[in-house]
């Protein structure tokens, strides 16, 4: 089958389109999917570049993967490319003895293991714990843009933060405009119903997605003094005095955002990032405020063997987002669609890695186009 992938990670241009073995048959909880759209993240970036550092022994877990010696790989020269991507929808075609959630020809939409190989292939197994029916308004494309997004937000807010529904809270998202905050600020308002969701934008465009598509109630730019911004709101009773900045959510430059987090955050109150960074909190007013710091990586489940963790939620929560999105609770923050083509993917990494998109990008295996796809 063909598959995009690098054979050395560094640039976008090293990603290649090659012919890989196809998947060997499914086991346990795997299916067998067939590619119909996939969607670019961050962590694609990364992991590409060589720079991925989320857990410190990534590259070591991967490696068999260039090697011809995965899960899902032979030992053939051909094999030796690490694919791509995390995000994918697609059509079930087999399934391992243990599947009970899925039927041979349902439409699905997944996040990929992050240790297999990826989504940009014609074929992948995937396991059922991570993938849901696709929502029936979404075509292929829209749905392969949700599955890290959302999943990785609804952990952040429920599991990291402990956000219950209906609290009298309000909650900053940083970096509104991008797809994980876009996500996360809809998660806020639409699904928890917090009644102040303050998201960070810089530029027009960035700031109306942010509250069209993500729902914020308010939004602040980045680029100026966050603090003096948020307390302006107050004094101009934009946002209710009896309405507690009680939560944070840092999708970018951890350690650009900690001490003004930290300055407008109310006492015990709580902060989530899920981007990798040093810092330090001292001098901030953190241990004043008695504040509390999470990470979330949406793989420590799998990666660590579901240990403390429940292995059906993001099943669970993948299912009740198609409800959602289908009668448009949740919006999709799709916002470029191309053909699923080499060097439509490497222009899609490229301008993800440049930082000045608003969304998503997804492609499509059936988008219009004279290249074939995966080509």
């Amino acid at each position: 089958m063909r598959a995009i992938g690098v054979s050395q990670y560094g640039p976008a241009d090293n990603l290649q389109s090659q012919e890989i073995p196809r998947p060997p048959a499914p086991t346990g909880r795997q299916m067998r999917v067939e590619i119909k759209a996939v969607s670019v993240n961050p962590i694609d970036i990364k992991v590409r570049a060589g720079t991925y550092d989320d857990p410190p022994d990534y590259y070591d877990r991967v490696r068999s993967l260039t090697e011809g010696k995965g899960d899902d790989a032979s030992s053939s020269d051909n094999s030796k490319l690490h694919v791509m991507g995390y995000d994918g929808a697609g059509i079930v075609r087999e399934l391992g003895p243990d599947v009970r959630h899925f039927q041979a020809g349902d439409e699905v939409y997944f996040l990929a293991s992050p240790v297999l190989q990826g989504t940009y292939a014609e074929e992948l197994l995937v396991d059922e714990r991570h993938a849901g029916h696709k929502p029936r308004s979404l075509d292929f494309v829209q749905a392969a843009t949700m599955p890290l997004t959302y999943g990785t937000a609804y952990e952040s807010l429920v599991d990291r933060l402990g956000i219950r529904p209906g609290e009298k809270a309000g909650i900053l998202v940083i970096n509104g405009g991008g797809g994980m905050g876009s996500v996360a600020s809809q998660i806020a308002r639409r699904v928890l119903k917090l009644p102040v969701v303050i998201t960070t934008a810089s530029r027009p465009e960035t700031a109306a997605f942010s509250r069209d598509v993500g729902g914020a109630t308010h939004v602040v730019n980045h680029r100026d003094d966050i603090v003096r911004q948020i307390r302006e709101l107050r004094e101009k009773g934009e946002i209710p005095a009896d309405v507690p900045l009680k939560y944070a959510y840092i999708t970018s430059r951890t350690e650009q955002y900690i001490a003004p987090i930290a300055e407008v955050l109310a006492p015990f109150g709580r902060v989530c990032s899920i981007v990798q960074a040093k810092f330090d909190m001292y001098g901030t007013q953190f241990m004043s405020k008695s504040l509390s710091f999470a990470w979330c990586w949406i793989a420590t489940g799998p990666y660590h063997g579901y240990d403390n963790d429940r292995e059906e939620k993001h099943h669970e929560w993948y299912e009740e987002l198609a409800s959602l999105l289908d009668d448009g609770t949740i919006k999709c923050h799709l916002t470029q669609r191309k053909r699923l083509t080499l060097e439509n993917i490497r222009e899609a990494h490229k301008a993800t890695e440049a930082g000045k998109g608003v969304g998503k990008t997804a492609l499509g295996v059936d988008e219009p186009g004279e290249q074939q796809a995966f080509c």
